[in-house]
């Protein structure tokens, strides 16, 4: 399930930039750049290009603080760690106590269904943030000491049973009030964590472990405010370090073509909004299924039309943020690869998991493909390979999923949440399904053709898949499997 690390645009690769075009635009080649990069001005201009590339998408104090810290770590290999560290959570309580999380509103929402007036958000997530500082820190120095233990060796189980020890004790009739209050806090601000935890606690174990404070400062690091740790851990960061001054200033001009890039592709995105939306008339999906729940259903062609520009804007909001993130850890001299490569090119739907989302997948291979793929079926290599990458692409990505909107459960109660998910859940079912075979297809040698036809062939086939099965795994939650389901049949002419 390894994607092919894309290319870096070192001279090895010289000969794959076709046309005038690539040759233009690659500016990490030419030695007068490499050579500017590495003087005091060149720091300067690319400091300031990258805030200027990140001020569009991020508030001014945040590009500011995001390019400051990855220049000053890259520069400033001494005190690397303490930098990254303090960016890293300074941002952290930046973002909470400014609304730039759903954190605040979320605790916000618990503390008026509770009737809780008298104790302010900000201050509850302040306080669970720091105690959620020193359990990490302990946490890492606990696995040194015991290696063996459980919670060594199965960092993400235990996590997770954490996580459902937590919101099940939200259920309790006996605890309302201020203690369910505390128990939710507990979990907004732990769930976001608990996917960047299992990669420093997996270092630990390893032979040359990374010293604590880097690994509380890849905690959900300054470039990565998400639920997905963009880089993995520290063990990754520390690999793809660049070494020598020309390294760092090939690093950082990618980091500005990068973030250059993902500026186009936001661009791209609104461009493309405006066009299908406004200017062609054409609905969003969801008012295409609710329009055809009403009875007065648009023209298949517009049916069809909404589902494709839906994606099409998705796929360009997916590479946009992950070029963001990427850029960012650029500036800070990790030669990380691009979170999005080609997905257009895809031949097969596992290709398509490797190049579409390239960190979601690294996150799912490493905490549940290669646990399930050492532990199961070893004497069956065919159901080893396909149950291993169905609990990755669909086990996996559903709870993913599921905790990225925990939020659902404080605000509908745990059945309305399962209620509403269950679209999704029908999506990573489908989906892992046709990856898991395509993936087992592989394994036995059998590949697409690579003639012009069946270069087309496979376009039209992952891309026919990805597009119908977008309808059950669009972001939203106003609509029931049952009535995806009848919407899409409907643009079979079934219904």
């Amino acid at each position: 399930m390894n994607a092919p690390m894309q290319p870096s645009g070192g001279p090895a690769n010289r000969g794959t930039r076709g046309g005038v075009v690539r040759r233009l635009l690659a500016i990490d080649e030419r030695e007068y750049i490499i050579a500017g990069a590495q003087t005091a001005a060149g720091g300067l201009l690319i400091s300031a290009l990258a805030t200027l590339a990140l001020a569009g998408t991020f508030p001014w104090w945040e590009s500011v603080l995001m390019v400051a810290a990855a220049m000053a770590a890259a520069h400033l290999p001494t005190y690397r760690s303490r930098i990254l560290f303090t960016a890293t959570w300074v941002a952290a309580f930046l973002e909470m106590g400014l609304g730039e999380n759903h954190m605040l509103q979320d605790i916000n929402l618990v503390l008026a269904q509770e009737g809780v007036a008298h104790l302010p958000a900000i201050a509850l997530a302040a306080g669970f943030l720091l105690l959620l500082m020193g359990g990490a820190w302990t946490l890492i120095l606990w696995v040194r000491r015991h290696p063996s233990a459980f919670l060594a060796r199965r960092p993400l189980v235990s996590l997770l049973l954490l996580e459902l020890l937590l919101c099940s004790l939200t259920t309790l009739p006996v605890l309302q009030g201020l203690p369910r209050v505390l128990l939710w806090t507990a979990v907004i601000v732990l769930t976001p964590y608990i996917w960047f935890l299992p990669f420093a606690v997996m270092d630990q174990r390893s032979r040359d472990p990374g010293e604590p404070l880097l690994q509380m400062a890849v905690l959900r690091p300054f470039w990565s405010p998400t639920y997905l740790p963009f880089g993995k851990g520290a063990a990754l960061l520390r690999k793809t370090l660049a070494k020598t001054p020309r390294d760092l200033a090939i690093t950082q001009t990618k980091a500005i073509k990068l973030l250059a890039w993902a500026n186009a592709l936001f661009i791209a995105k609104q461009l493309v909004g405006w066009v299908g939306n406004q200017y062609l008339q054409i609905p969003s999906m969801a008012e295409a299924m609710d329009a055809f729940l009403q009875g007065r259903p648009y023209p298949v062609a517009l049916g069809w039309s909404a589902i494709v520009l839906e994606v099409a804007k998705y796929s360009l909001k997916i590479a946009a943020w992950a070029g963001l993130f990427i850029g960012i850890a650029r500036l800070a001299g990790y030669r990380l690869p691009r979170g999005s490569w080609r997905p257009l090119e895809s031949r097969t739907l596992m290709d398509y998991f490797n190049r579409f989302h390239y960190y979601f997948k690294e996150l799912l291979v490493d905490l549940f493909f290669m646990p399930t793929f050492f532990t199961l079926f070893r004497h069956r290599p065919r159901l080893r390979m396909f149950f291993a990458t169905f609990m990755a692409a669909g086990v996996g990505n559903a709870i993913w999923h599921f905790l990225y909107d925990i939020r659902v459960a404080a605000e509908l109660g745990w059945a309305g949440a399962l209620e509403t998910y269950t679209s999704y859940a029908f999506y990573c079912v489908v989906m892992a399904t046709g990856i898991g075979l395509s993936q087992v297809r592989a394994n036995m040698g059998i590949r697409p053709s690579s003639s012009p036809l069946g270069r087309v062939y496979s376009f039209v086939f992952v891309w026919s898949f990805v597009t119908c099965l977008h309808v059950f795994g669009d972001e939203s939650r106003n609509h029931s499997l049952l009535e995806r389901m009848r919407f899409l049949a409907s643009l079979f002419g079934v219904l």
